[in-house]
């Protein structure tokens, strides 16, 4: 069955509540939760998006497609979903390793930036801004979690979340770069 109705009064619980024990669904760790699952849904339509268009990058050497980056984003994302829900769950330093050789390798192939650019360009490179943007917002509501609430997120999960939306900027930039779109530095008036 899809649905229980037992959070039809605006509570749920987490993996570790003790028996009975329920929260608001307002509480700090569920809008981090849901922010989360955000991200992971609009990397699913930018994995879509970056298969049609057929969107790859060399890592180690291996060409490899953007759908097998996301889709390990997203595991990675499952789990940190899982620690910040109380399960025993915890990413590894190579979660961290991956965003940073992605990002890494993405960046020997395009030129240097000198300053902010305006979003835009494919779908796929479009697509991905937005899933940067709320890897930002996800990033600061586990701070924001953090420091209401007593939880369990390890380090290396917050290593992992600050460097996902740069790992994302490079792939929305190679995209755009791929698909022949040129990037502008805004007009400030």
């Amino acid at each position: 069955m899809l649905y229980t109705r037992k959070g039809d009064n605006g509570t749920t619980k987490l993996f570790n509540s003790t028996q009975g024990v329920r929260h608001l669904k307002s509480a700090p760790v569920f809008e981090a939760l849901g922010t989360l699952d955000e991200l992971n849904a609009s990397l699913g339509y930018a994995k879509v998006l970056a298969t049609k268009s057929g969107d790859t990058v060399g890592i180690k050497g291996v060409k490899t497609s953007y759908e097998t980056i996301i889709n390990q984003l997203q595991n990675i994302l499952f789990t940190i979903q899982a620690e910040l829900g109380g399960a025993d769950k915890k990413i590894t330093d190579e979660a961290v390793l991956f965003a940073e050789l992605v990002t890494a390798e993405i960046e020997t192939l395009l030129p240097p930036i000198h300053s902010f650019t305006v979003y835009g360009g494919g779908e796929t490179g479009a697509y991905l801004d937005i899933c940067r943007s709320i890897a930002r917002r996800a990033e600061r509501m586990i701070i924001v979690c953090l420091e209401k609430e007593p939880h369990q997120i390890g380090e290396t999960t917050l290593r992992f979340m600050n460097r996902l939306s740069s790992v994302l900027y490079a792939m929305a930039r190679f995209a755009n770069y791929q698909e022949g779109f040129s990037e502008h530095a805004p007009q400030y008036e």
